[in-house]
């Protein structure tokens, strides 16, 4: 934690109006934050009093964080309200299209950007005139992502980096993410007006005709199906993108005509939770509140290993028959034993149809398999792909399809070799 100076707090009275006003800041970055949080840090602050910065930012920490992802946002919002120099400025700047000089390449962290556009909800956010003129010689990069469609920059935004309203849109896309799948051939046939010749029926029907052939019958492979079987990784680290890749699987799960049999879903962090009966809600937000609120490890470790053991002990049996995909959703960074997770996932390998393992790392342009929770689960893989925007998720149809398979495994290998 870093040192703070002296607070600079108004002598007028006003303290707790301002302290209201900063829960409506931090509820509008995002926090959870009602009456009765801003009711209870008033008297808090009341009560405990405060000499210095420090004492004054624990207070009101203690009555408005509740999670460990909500301190990031906690601490921009409180540095930008509470009297920081020029702190108007400062979020404009993390807002407004960049026109930067060569040397600032340093994007606004997500945090920052959410503690911002809370701030700066209402504030006028066109630019100053400059005063200055600038040095013909000085150098500038534009950032042309201003050009693009809003829609497609969105698309191919990391889910970490968004703000709250760029949040709140990216739910309303995902929900009209649909998840298309072939169905599967069976070894059952049926009547069919084309095929193969079918002898039985053929034969049944001569004997109405004195055991003359007339009319000749056919069948055809009867087709069905599969179910999907979400696991999602819903550990710290995982955190931000659980949430959104879980919209969207609340949306394939509620999509009626697109070919999934059924949609179950798993969370895992700490321990392994059965999350299927909660996306029957038609109410996303419910839905996933109620999914939040029985899993208890989220934002928490992570036991990789061990949960994809629990699942393949307690669930593989019932929800993976019948050819089913398997979406493992996980970074991958395991610090259990690196045996166990590669037995776990060789195990859930053979008893699906294809798995798909979707690392948001990936988002990185030198990824590579260095992690030994990684290198324990590639090879039992049947595609390995980003899983870090919507424009990732809207590429899943062509990993679930069959096509493809030898370049897929040829790229993995290749990843593990490290050539």
């Amino acid at each position: 934690m870093a040192t703070y100076a002296p607070l600079d707090i108004p002598e007028d009275g006003k303290l707790a109006h301002n302290i209201t006003h900063f829960g409506r800041a931090l509820r509008k970055a995002g926090l959870p934050i009602g009456p009765g949080r801003v009711i209870d840090a008033i008297r808090a602050v009341e009560a405990a009093g405060f000499s210095e910065r420090v004492d004054f930012y624990w207070t009101l920490h203690a009555c408005f964080v509740s999670r460990p992802e909500q301190r990031a946002v906690f601490e921009q919002v409180f540095r930008l309200f509470w009297r920081d120099p020029k702190y108007l400025d400062h979020m404009m700047s993390l807002l407004l299209p960049a026109i930067q000089g060569v040397q600032e390449d340093r994007m606004a962290e997500a945090a920052e950007k959410r503690a911002a556009e809370a701030l700066l909800d209402g504030v006028d956010r066109d630019l100053p005139e400059r005063q200055d003129t600038p040095d013909e010689d000085a150098q500038v990069e534009i950032d042309a992502s201003a050009t693009m469609s809003h829609e497609e920059r969105l698309k191919t935004l990391d889910f970490e980096l968004m703000s709250v309203a760029e949040i709140a849109e990216a739910k309303r896309m995902l929900a009209r993410l649909s998840l298309p799948v072939r169905p599967l051939i069976t070894r059952r046939s049926s009547a069919a007006m084309t095929g193969r010749i079918d002898l039985r029926r053929t034969l049944r029907a001569s004997l109405r005709q004195g055991g003359e052939v007339t009319k000749l019958s056919f069948k055809a492979p009867r087709e069905r199906w599969p179910n999907l079987v979400v696991l999602c990784d819903i550990s710290g680290s995982m955190s931000q993108y659980s949430r959104l890749v879980l919209h969207f699987v609340h949306a394939v799960a509620n999509r009626k005509g697109q070919g999934w049999a059924r949609v179950h879903a798993f969370t895992f962090g700490t321990r392994l939770t059965n999350i299927t009966r909660h996306l029957g809600n038609r109410d996303v937000d419910a839905s996933l509140r109620a999914a939040g609120a029985e899993a208890q490890d989220w934002s928490g470790g992570t036991r990789i290993g061990a949960c994809l053991h629990e699942f393949n002990r307690d669930w593989s049996r019932r929800v993976l028959g019948q050819g089913a995909v398997v979406l493992l959703i996980t970074d991958g960074l395991d610090r259990d034993d690196a045996g166990v997770l590669a037995r776990a996932t060789e195990r859930l390998h053979l008893s699906c149809r294809r798995l798909i393992w979707l690392n948001p790392l990936l988002r990185w342009e030198g990824f590579a398999p260095r992690a030994m929770g990684i290198r324990a689960m590639l090879p039992h893989v049947d595609a390995f792909r980003a899983g870090h925007s919507i424009a990732t998720l809207e590429a899943l149809g062509h990993a679930i399809s069959d096509a493809g398979d030898g370049g897929e495994k040829a790229r993995l290998v290749k990843m593990l070799s490290g050539t």
